[in-house]
């Protein structure tokens, strides 16, 4: 392969090589590359852009940048049913929040590792949308993973040499410090007893259910006679779709509950008050597919309304960071505190994997190993 070089100024040179031909046309393809340095410098980028080449390791320049880049594979990933419309949504909120507002305008392939690294520090000093401070860890890492994500796109597509996201890790999460949880179970019971968010908060912390698993439950998903809740769906709400009801994100979603006697009371109570009022509004018998937490006109539920009116129970007692995905975390919390296997607790939340369940909550194992010592004794016993 053949190159040229021309001098433009003092330290300026005009590289022009053979890229090779054009897939389309088969046509030969010339390159024009500016560089800046001494003479010796330029021979030797010169080389360096021959030789990858050579090796199809060569990437066209192109002027796309970090922020269209992301927000259209966000779109596509959407469009091929890779991620639902609510986690496209949650990726175009951290693309429009935390990372067109730093590194947007930069070119995709002038993105450097530390450019990454500035990024995360200017996250953490002040990256919140409001201008009040900076962002948690775990926030930051939601942001990086998805352009991390985009970047092993463009690798896969030949629009950068390599992925510089992956050579800078994502702050630590500390997780036990994060996670917030519920530690007095009865007085919390005690809290929420006559408040109407007291049966969809119960289902939360006795079974681990996220809040769209819940505001989606049917009548005909729950045999209190068997004490079991089957979860089948799900509802989503986004500005794109608006209200939906959808299938679970994976195939280990879709699972059956046990119930805890002291819950299934609260829903034996809780239906017969629901058939009450059913009745006072001429309905009759509730129909089976009929949703628990509908509004009084049927429709489905808006989980930021539920969502908005959980912060302010939560602000009222004085629990402010308890979110009601909290209650989840709360239920792995009891489970493991009890002993449950790490299988059963992975299969109940409906994690795809016992793996995702110890990355989540590894840190509320405890490092007494007395167990295995225990074990141990009563085998050699026998």
């Amino acid at each position: 392969m053949k190159g040229h070089i021309q001098q433009r100024g003092k330290n300026s040179w005009r590289l022009k090589f053979d890229a090779g031909r054009d897939e389309k046309t088969g046509r030969r393809k010339t390159q024009f590359h500016t560089f800046r340095g001494t003479k010796r410098q330029a021979q030797v980028k010169l080389a360096e852009l021959i030789a990858s080449v050579a090796q199809d390791k060569y990437v066209e320049p192109s002027k796309i940048t970090v922020g269209d880049f992301v927000t259209d594979r966000v779109d596509q990933w959407e469009a091929r049913g890779d991620i639902t419309a609510r986690t496209a949504a949650r990726y175009r909120e951290l693309i429009e929040n935390q990372i067109v507002p730093h590194i947007g305008v930069k070119h995709l392939q002038k993105l450097r590792t530390l450019d990454i690294e500035e990024w995360h520090a200017a996250l953490r000093n002040g990256g919140r949308a409001d201008g009040k401070g900076g962002l948690a860890p775990r926030t930051i890492g939601h942001a990086h993973r998805v352009l991390d994500k985009a970047f092993r796109e463009a690798v896969k597509n030949e629009l950068v040499v390599k992925n510089v996201v992956v050579n800078q890790s994502a702050p630590k999460v500390a997780s036990d410090e994060e996670m917030v949880i519920v530690r007095d179970i009865p007085a919390f019971i005690e809290a929420l007893r006559g408040h109407r968010l007291y049966v969809p908060a119960m289902i939360g912390l006795f079974t681990g259910m996220r809040i769209g698993e819940v505001l989606a439950l049917n009548w005909s998903r729950l045999d209190l006679n068997r004490k079991v809740i089957e979860v089948r769906s799900a509802l989503e709400q986004t500005k794109a779709h608006g209200i939906r009801i959808k299938a679970p994100k994976t195939k280990a979603g879709r699972r059956d509950i046990t119930l805890p006697d002291v819950l299934v009371t609260a829903l034996r109570e809780f239906r017969t008050k629901q058939m009450e009022l059913w009745f006072k509004l001429g309905g009759g018998r509730i129909p089976n597919d009929a949703l628990l937490f509908a509004n009084v006109d049927g429709s489905l539920p808006s989980q930021k309304a539920y969502s908005k009116a959980w912060s302010e129970f939560a602000a009222k007692i004085d629990m402010p960071d308890l979110t009601f995905h909290c209650l989840r975390h709360s239920h792995a919390s009891q489970l493991i505190d009890a002993g449950v296997d790490i299988v059963t607790i992975s299969k109940r939340l409906g994690h795809a994997s016992p793996t995702v369940t110890l990355e989540v909550y590894a840190h509320m194992f405890k490092n007494d190993d007395s167990k295995a010592a225990a074990a141990i004794n009563a085998a050699l016993s026998r």
